[in-house]
C-alpha cells in the first residue's frame, strides 16, 4: 500500500491532513515551486490505503494504491 503525492499539484490546503484516520500526513515546512507547502506522509508504514486523502483532494494531486492480495492455493 502506499499514497504518493504530487508536491508540485498540492496546493497546501491542508484537507487530506484534516481527514487522514491514522493522522500520518502533514503538510511540510518546505515550499513547492509554486510556493505552498504540500502535504507529505510522515509514516509511509501506518498507511492503510484508505483512500479518504485522494478523495478529499480537490487538486487530484493524491494517489492511493494497493497490493492484490495473492490467490490462496
Amino acid at each position: 500500500m502506499s499514497t504518493q503525492i504530487d508536491r508540485d499539484r498540492c496546493k497546501g490546503c491542508g484537507l487530506c491532513v484534516v481527514f487522514c484516520p491514522r493522522h500520518i500526513l502533514k503538510l511540510e515546512d518546505g515550499l513547492n515551486r509554486a510556493g505552498y507547502h504540500p502535504a507529505v506522509n510522515h509514516d509511509l508504514d501506518a498507511c492503510t490505503a484508505c483512500g479518504l486523502c485522494a478523495e478529499m483532494c480537490p487538486e487530484t494531486g493524491i494517489r492511493v494504491t494497493r497490493r492484490k492480495k495473492k490467490p490462496r492455493g
